[in-house]
């Protein structure tokens, strides 16, 4: 992906304000141009991005994390579920 400086680079020119120094200037005309770019470029890669997060959901998809049906299930601090029960 481009950074955002990239889209002027070629649109910009050096502008001298009365008794100041020279100034980085972008015509009106050319700063919308690189704005319509930048956009068409972020569209591209939205839809990159939801293509392959499509791509990854249907190879994850048959993958199940729950346990079998008769698997037991432990307590992962035995001791704290015995003070429980004995108060």
């Amino acid at each position: 992906m481009k950074n955002p400086a990239e889209y002027l680079d070629k649109h910009v020119f050096e502008a001298r304000r009365p008794r100041k120094e020279l100034q980085p200037v972008v015509a009106y005309a050319d700063a919308v141009q690189a704005i319509e770019q930048a956009l068409a470029d972020a569209e591209k890669y939205k839809y990159l991005l939801m293509r392959a997060l499509r791509r990854h959901a249907d190879d994850v998809k048959g993958v199940s994390f729950t346990p079998a049906t008769g698997t037991p299930v432990l307590a992962l601090y035995p001791e704290a579920e015995e003070r429980e029960q004995a108060a």
